[in-house]
């Protein structure tokens, strides 16, 4: 009878925890599922459906039956989600690049984050706006948004900012995977460059594979793999943002208030992605983690819209589309001088 005592314990403890939280996570499971439903019947993008979807519900976060749940999914639900991905990262991808490839692509993602600090610096928004919306852009969209959001310090305009960001590069994405395969087809790329600027340069993985494809299956396979390639730059981004963060507040806080040099959800990442590059994730478990992850990170996209009001996303600002759209059009002239270069 002794051990059905702390059995009990954990057992209450979930159950109340799953009371508190039900609601604001059933509701974010209905709006990814009806974005989702909305992406494969009328080709919408769910990441931007789940957004849009969720802003018309902001009201919901003044329930306090669904604050608690919608705050989980935002945060903790996110940051699964990112680590999960790690699972289609491997060592083998960078080697089967090539070195240049690989050089190119670090120098266009490093290059594209630094662009946006020092742009956003110079339209009187703080580095953390430029950082986050840079390293969307440069390496995967709302999944880099959503991770990179995680470990800047928040104030009041942080979920502001991030959904804007999120719906910012959504769109964008969506308007590079219409007319980026008609770009490669004017310059006359063959099917390994296509490939390589389609992958180097727009920002969502879904949108990726959709341009890649409606090339050829050969610029598809490039586009993925080279869009993985970027992704797998998520871990090392956030270290140094992480480094930069915790070197600036360490004068403001004690070292046990200070982030940690890398969040865990970074480190589960960089263990699942070690795992794949030993072969030690099944192909079949690693498709399943990469649904889980994309399903997760749906979940999450919507609590943040949900988070976020409308009229707060009208203050942005035009400067902030304008520092958007021109770290889209610097990542792209990067990755196209580097493709005709070096893809032949």
């Amino acid at each position: 009878m002794a051990d059905d005592g702390p059995a009990a314990d954990t057992l209450t403890r979930l159950r109340r925890f799953f009371d508190i939280n039900k609601y604001g996570l059933l509701v974010c499971a209905l709006i990814a599922t009806a974005a989702q439903f909305l992406a494969e019947h009328y080709g919408a993008p769910a990441m931007l459906m789940a957004l849009l979807i969720g802003i018309a519900f902001h009201f919901l976060t003044e329930d306090p039956r669904m604050a608690s749940g919608i705050d989980l999914t935002a945060k903790k639900v996110l940051r699964f989600g990112v680590a999960i991905l790690g699972a289609r990262i491997s060592a083998d991808m960078l080697i089967g690049l090539g070195w240049q490839m690989v050089l190119l692509l670090v120098l266009a993602v490093a290059g594209t984050i630094l662009f946006g600090v020092a742009l956003a610096r110079l339209m009187g928004r703080s580095w953390h706006f430029g950082a986050l919306s840079g390293g969307s852009v440069a390496i995967c969209g709302a999944s880099a948004a959503m991770a990179i959001a995680a470990i800047l310090p928040k104030d009041k305009d942080s979920e502001r900012n991030l959904i804007f960001v999120v719906m910012g590069v959504t769109i964008l994405s969506t308007i590079a995977m219409i007319f980026y395969p008609i770009l490669t087809s004017m310059l006359a790329f063959t099917d390994l460059q296509s490939g390589t600027f389609l992958g180097g340069t727009i920002h969502d993985v879904a949108q990726v594979v959709g341009a890649g494809f409606s090339v050829s299956v050969p610029a598809g396979e490039m586009a993925t793999l080279v869009k993985l390639i970027r992704v797998t730059m998520l871990a090392p981004v956030i270290l140094v943002l992480s480094l930069v963060i915790r070197n600036q507040m360490s004068g403001e806080v004690s070292e046990t208030g200070r982030p940690p040099l890398l969040p865990f959800f970074v480190i589960a990442f960089l263990v699942l992605a070690a795992a794949n590059t030993f072969g030690l994730v099944p192909e079949a478990l690693g498709r399943l983690l990469a649904e889980i992850s994309r399903w997760a990170l749906l979940f999450a996209v919507a609590a943040v819209g949900m988070k976020t009001s409308l009229k707060s996303m009208l203050q942005v600002g035009g400067q902030a589309i304008l520092l958007i759209v021109l770290e889209t059009l610097f990542i792209g002239t990067i990755v196209l001088v580097g493709t005709i270069v070096i893809v032949r």
